[in-house]
């Protein structure tokens, strides 16, 4: 039950993230529907097709009509949504937080290696934000400087922790999605980042780190 609930507030923060974004690039109503909907099950998606099993969305109308709510939700909130310049960027977070564990959980029930399920978990959390910034032609998150996947790493490896410590695995998805989100905001916050490539004789300009 709590993996359920997990998955649609998941589901509904990644689609006002990705119908945020889009807001700015004058697209009509339906294609932000669109881009809402494949930020909120790109990653799943992948997932499942690497698990060799029928994608989620394909079984359960819930996640069209949760993409429908956010949309919904931010038309009749645009005002307040869209002058919040952080929002986005929380959305965002939230969702990557608890689709991280979602992904885990699934890998898990396929009695997959805790390594690979860590993987899956960032996959899940990471790639619907990479489709979503493809398709709006922005440079995603998940290859800039940004500490993005590797939250989703780290609060995989803080969920295995806890199952190995014994902590019931509700709490450990809690807590485990927490340290997705909170790594996320600090990051974000006190611009921690991982080093950037330059080839020699190229100079990085910092345009912000926050979506």
């Amino acid at each position: 039950m709590l993996l359920n609930v997990l998955d649609l507030i998941g589901t509904f923060a990644f689609a006002i993230s990705g119908i945020r974004l889009a807001s700015g690039k004058q697209v009509d109503w339906f294609g932000a529907y669109i881009i809402g909907l494949v930020t909120a099950i790109g990653g799943g998606t992948l997932r499942d097709l690497l698990l060799d099993v029928t994608p989620f969305w394909m079984l359960d109308s819930k996640y069209f009509l949760t993409t429908g709510g956010a949309l919904l939700a931010t038309l009749l909130l645009k005002n307040r949504i869209f002058k919040l310049g952080s929002a986005l960027f929380l959305f965002d977070a939230v969702g990557l937080g608890l689709f991280t564990i979602v992904g885990i959980s699934k890998s898990l029930a396929a009695h997959l290696p805790f390594w690979i399920c860590i993987v899956m978990g960032a996959i899940t959390g990471s790639v619907g934000g990479l489709i979503r910034d493809v398709l709006l032609n922005e440079v995603p998150l998940l290859l800039r400087r940004d500490i993005y996947a590797l939250a989703c790493i780290i609060g995989g490896a803080v969920y295995f922790m806890c199952l190995y410590l014994n902590i019931i695995t509700g709490a450990a998805e809690l807590i485990a999605a927490s340290v997705v989100i909170i790594i996320r905001v600090v990051a974000v916050n006190f611009h921690i980042n991982l080093p950037i490539l330059n080839s020699p004789g190229t100079k990085y300009v910092d345009k912000g780190d926050k979506p």
